[in-house]
C-alpha cells in the first residue's frame, strides 16, 4: 500500500465497504461521542468520516491532534447506520474505521479557522491566504478557477486558435495605464516595462503570418484597486485573428463565452448572436456603455427635454436654454412607493454629487410631484407618453449636460431597479456595443482627442479622416458586455501606417513622434500587415461572474490588498544596497509630510 493513500478523501463508496484503505490529510473537525472520537479527514477531493473507539489503537494520537494537523489514517471501511447517512456527502453512507494514525505534521494555534463559514478582515485573509483558501468556498472557487480556464482553451483551440506566448520583459509604451518598470543591470540607466497587454505583440504575429491567436495573458498596470480589477496584474484572454471584419470577431467569440457560461452555471445565456447596441443608443437608453439588461424595457431611459424647454419648471427650463438635456427615468410601479423611497433616491442623488432627483408620480387621483406643480398638463402627459408609462407608474428626472445626465441617468436606472426588485437576477445578458466615436472634444484642453483606441480603424478609412467631422467619425470598435460588466473591448485593427499617422494628426500629434514612440508598429504595417483584429476578455472578470462573487480576492489564488501590497510574501520590499548597486539606481524617498502647527 501506498505511504500515504490508497484513495482520496472524496473517492470512498459503498461499494468499497470491508476494504482496508489509507487516507491522508487534513483534520477538518473533531467530534466527541464518549466512548467513539469522529474526525472528518479533509484533501483536495472531498471528505471523508473517520472514527476510533476509545482504547483502540491510535485514540490518543487523534485526541491529540488539533484541527489542521495533517495525518494519515489506514482502517477498514464499514458502511454507516441508515440514521447516520449524509446525504449531502458524496462519501456519507460510509466511514473509516482507524486502525494506526500517523501524523505527519502537527499544528499549533490557527491565526484563523478553516471550518465554518465566518468572515475574517481582509489582512488577516491575505496574510494568511494558504489558510484561506483550505476554506470549503474558497478552494471551490479556485479550482473552478482552473476548470473554466482549460475549457476556454479547450474551446478556442477547437476553434482554430492557437496559442502562443509573448515576452513579459518589453518597452515601456507611451499610452494608457502607468507602467511596471524593471531596471536593467545590463544596460545601466535603462529599463523594461511589464506589458499592460500584449497588444503590439499580438498584433505583429498576424504581420508574421499567422492567422488565429490566443493567449492567456498576464497583464501587468500600476493601477489603483477595484473590486473587479487588481492593483498589480490581471489575467485575459488575448485573441488576435487576420482577414476579419467586426462580425468575424463577434462569431468567434460569442459560442466560446456562451459555451463557457452553460458549461459552469445553471443560469439562463444569452442566446446567439448578441443584440448589437451602438454606442449612442446604449448612452441615451441605459446612460452607459456597459448597459445590465436584466432591467425590464420599461426602464429604458427617455430623452424629454423638449418638454421641458421654455416651460414652467424654471430650474430646467434654464439649464436648457444653456445647453443641457434632460432624461427621464421610468420607474414601473413606483407610484405605491412610500414617500421615503421619493426621499432616498433625491438623497442617493445628492451623495452623486447631483443636486437631487426630480420625479413625476402618477398616481389614481393624476399626475403629483414637485414637477407635476409647475409643468402644465400637456407636457406632463406628452412625458408619459414618450416614456409608456401608465397610471401606477412614476418617472425621475436628470437634468445636466449630456455625458453628466446620461451618467446620473445610468445610475439610477441601475438603482431604481435594484429597489424595486424589478432585475431579473440569476441569468447572464450579453450584448455588444459598437460604433463607438472616433474622437471626442476635451473641454479642458480645448482640442480633439482619441476616445478610445488610438489604432482602431477608422470607420471610412482615409477618406472619413479627410473629409469628416472628426467628431462625428465612428471607429470599428466594440465592447462585449454581460449583466452591466464590461468584459473586453476590442477593435478592428488600423493596418495602414498612412491611415495611422493621418489619425493621429487629427488627434495633434506629429508624424515625428508617432514614428518615433510606435517605430516597432509602423515599421512593421510598412511591409505587408493584413486586416486584422481581435479582443481580450478578461478572465478574472468571467470567473467573477459565472461564480456570482463581487470580489476580485474571492477567485484569485493570491491577490494584492487595496494598497497593492503582498502581505503573504511580503512585497514590495526595500532592494539591498548591493542589488541597487547592480541595477545602477539609487531610491530617492518622498519627503515626509511636515505636521500642521
Amino acid at each position: 500500500m501506498h505511504a500515504y493513500r490508497s484513495h482520496t478523501c472524496g473517492e470512498l463508496r459503498r461499494e468499497h465497504e470491508n476494504e482496508t484503505v489509507r487516507l491522508s490529510g487534513w483534520v477538518h473537525r473533531k467530534r466527541d461521542h464518549g466512548n467513539l472520537l469522529f474526525v472528518d479527514l479533509r484533501d483536495h477531493y472531498g471528505l471523508t468520516q473517520c472514527v476510533v473507539e476509545t482504547g483502540e489503537a491510535g485514540f490518543a494520537e487523534l485526541d491529540g491532534a488539533r484541527s489542521e494537523s495533517v495525518i494519515t489514517v489506514t482502517g477498514r471501511v464499514v458502511a454507516r447506520d441508515a440514521e447516520a447517512i449524509n446525504p449531502d456527502l458524496p462519501t456519507g453512507e460510509i466511514e473509516v474505521r482507524i486502525e494506526r494514525i500517523d501524523v505527519q505534521n502537527a499544528t499549533g494555534d490557527l491565526p484563523m479557522p478553516v471550518f465554518g463559514d465566518q468572515e475574517y478582515p481582509e489582512d488577516i485573509r491575505l496574510t494568511y491566504r494558504f489558510l484561506d483558501l483550505r476554506r470549503q468556498r474558497m478552494h471551490r472557487n479556485i479550482t473552478m478557477r482552473a476548470k473554466i480556464i482549460a475549457d476556454i482553451r479547450r474551446r478556442m483551440t477547437e476553434g482554430g486558435f492557437m496559442e502562443f506566448q509573448t515576452p513579459i520583459l518589453t518597452a515601456s509604451s507611451p499610452e494608457g495605464a502607468r507602467d511596471f518598470l524593471v531596471p536593467s543591470r545590463m544596460h545601466p540607466g535603462k529599463f523594461y516595462a511589464l506589458p499592460q497587454a500584449p497588444q503590439q505583440f499580438k498584433q505583429l504575429l498576424m504581420i508574421s503570418g499567422f492567422d488565429r491567436y490566443f493567449q492567456i495573458a498576464p497583464c501587468f498596470r500600476d493601477e489603483d484597486a477595484r473590486a473587479d480589477r487588481s492593483p498589480g496584474e490581471f489575467y485575459q484572454l488575448d485573441i488576435e485573428m487576420s482577414f476579419v471584419e467586426q462580425e468575424d470577431v463577434f462569431q468567434a467569440i460569442e459560442p466560446v463565452l456562451t459555451g463557457t457560461f452553460e458549461a459552469f452555471s445553471d443560469w439562463p445565456v444569452t442566446t446567439k448572436p448578441f443584440p448589437r447596441i451602438p454606442f449612442a443608443d446604449a448612452m441615451l437608453k441605459y446612460g452607459t456603455d456597459k448597459p445590465d439588461l436584466r432591467l425590464p424595457e420599461a426602464m429604458d431611459i427617455c430623452d424629454v427635454t423638449e418638454s421641458f424647454r421654455d416651460s414652467g419648471f424654471g430650474l430646467f427650463a434654464k439649464s436648457v436654454a444653456n445647453g443641457a438635456v434632460v432624461r427621464a427615468i421610468p420607474a414601473p410601479g413606483a407610484a405605491s412607493q412610500p414617500r421615503r423611497f421619493y426621499d432616498q433616491m433625491n438623497d442617493w442623488a445628492r451623495a452623486e454629487g447631483a443636486g437631487g432627483l426630480g420625479y413625476i408620480i402618477f398616481g389614481e387621483d393624476g399626475p403629483r410631484g414637485p414637477i407635476a406643480k409647475n409643468l402644465d398638463d400637456d407636457r406632463v402627459a406628452q412625458i408619459k407618453s414618450d416614456c409608456g408609462l401608465s397610471d401606477g407608474d412614476a418617472v425621475f428626472f436628470a437634468c445636466n449636460k449630456a455625458a453628466g445626465a446620461a451618467n446620473l441617468a445610468g445610475k439610477a436606472r441601475v438603482r431604481v431597479g435594484d429597489q424595486l426588485e424589478l432585475l431579473e437576477r440569476e441569468q447572464f445578458k450579453f450584448c455588444w456595443i459598437v460604433d463607438f466615436p472616433m474622437y471626442e472634444w476635451d473641454e479642458d484642453e480645448k482640442k480633439v482627442e482619441f476616445s478610445h483606441n488610438p489604432f482602431s480603424m477608422p470607420q471610412g478609412g482615409m477618406e472619413a479622416l479627410e473629409t469628416m467631422d472628426p467628431l462625428q467619425i465612428k471607429a470599428y470598435q466594440y465592447d462585449v458586455v454581460c449583466n452591466g460588466v464590461e468584459l473586453s473591448s476590442g477593435a478592428i485593427r488600423n493596418h495602414r501606417p498612412d491611415i495611422m499617422l493621418k489619425a493621429f494628426e487629427i488627434a495633434g500629434y506629429e508624424a515625428e513622434q508617432v514614428e518615433k514612440d510606435f517605430s516597432g508598429m509602423l515599421n512593421a504595417l510598412r511591409y505587408g500587415a493584413p486586416p486584422h483584429g481581435g479582443i481580450a476578455p478578461g478572465v478574472d472578470r468571467i470567473v467573477m461572474l459565472i461564480l456570482d462573487e463581487p470580489n476580485l480576492r474571492e477567485i484569485v489564488a493570491f491577490p494584492m490588498n487595496q494598497q497593492a501590497e503582498d502581505l503573504l510574501m511580503g512585497a514590495p520590499a526595500e532592494a539591498t544596497p548591493r542589488q541597487l548597486r547592480e541595477l545602477h539606481i539609487r531610491t530617492v524617498l518622498p519627503e515626509p509630510e511636515k505636521k500642521q502647527v
